[in-house]
């Protein structure tokens, strides 16, 4: 089955960077995203089957932080859940690459429902991006 052919539909965000050249660099050789189509001031991504698009736009809001887990995690902020295998072998290729993390790679809510791999980054523009992986995937959605 490919994704074309998945159930759960895909989903589509824009997200705003004051530099399409830094944000080539980031999605395109730190992430490994393939590129789509672009414009002057927007380039479409693939984010794992998933439309992403960054589009210029200079000016940035002001930062704000939610306490979770004991840890600062940066709202808002946009990501995937992966499995357990490829979340750590993104943290690796964002480690080689030298990502500063907002919150660097490690299980959150250890021993409890929901328990799961978590990291925070930044884009170059500044947007917040958060990986996480569940051994379970039943726990996703767990109250």
């Amino acid at each position: 089955m490919t994704v074309l052919d998945s159930p759960i539909p895909r989903f589509h965000l824009a997200m705003p960077v004051d530099d399409l050249d830094a944000a080539r660099t980031f999605y395109g050789e730190v992430l490994g995203l393939k590129q789509g189509r672009s414009a002057d001031t927007w380039v479409d991504w693939d984010l794992y089957g998933h439309q992403f698009v960054t589009h210029l736009a200079p000016e940035r809001p002001q930062r704000i932080h939610n306490p979770v887990d004991g840890h600062d995690v940066p709202v808002p902020h946009f990501g995937l859940i992966l499995t357990v295998a490829a979340f750590h072998g993104l943290a690796e290729r964002l480690r080689t690459a030298g990502t500063e993390f907002v919150i660097e790679p490690y299980v959150r809510f250890e021993g409890q429902k929901g328990e799961q791999w978590t990291m925070f980054l930044h884009d170059p523009a500044g947007n917040a991006l958060e990986f996480k992986a569940f051994a379970d995937d039943s726990q996703v959605f767990v109250a």
